[in-house]
């Protein structure tokens, strides 16, 4: 199974994503985008398979949306998306594609409507919220 993983390692939603993933016997492409942003064409891909719009797909926590004017709903969709290729960290994250469909993973659990498979394995998150139990329950 291939899956891909658009990853930033200090945010801890997606280490969640990430670590979902590997519990489950399965070890992702990983795409640190910081460093390898996606090429114009693929960002949008992403976005539009997830079912977001581009606003949608837009961080703005710890980011310098607030500096660069984002919040103005008159940019439209080029102009945000040329944003988010300058400065990669406006991406939200983390996006995840596997062969059931491609999801912004936020919450982590997210995951588990295009990885079934996760679905079996006991979860729990790093700050220690269960997610699959130990029957295999998922919890919430």
């Amino acid at each position: 199974m291939t899956i891909t993983i658009y990853h930033n390692p200090e945010c801890g939603t997606s280490r969640n994503t990430l670590a979902m993933i590997r519990n489950a016997g399965v070890e992702p492409t990983i795409i640190e985008y910081l460093k390898t942003p996606p090429t114009p064409e693929k960002l949008v891909e992403l976005i539009s398979a997830a079912g977001l719009s581009v606003r949608e797909a837009l961080r703005q926590k710890g980011t310098p949306y607030a500096d660069l004017g984002l919040d103005d709903p008159l940019l439209g969709d080029n102009e945000l998306l040329d944003a988010m290729l300058k400065h990669p960290i406006l991406i939200n994250r983390p996006f995840v594609e596997t062969p059931q469909g491609v999801r912004l993973c936020r919450p982590s659990e997210v995951l588990l409507d295009i990885f079934p498979e996760a679905r079996n394995v006991p979860f729990t998150k790093e700050d220690g919220e269960v997610v699959i139990d130990e029957q295999g329950r998922r919890i919430r």
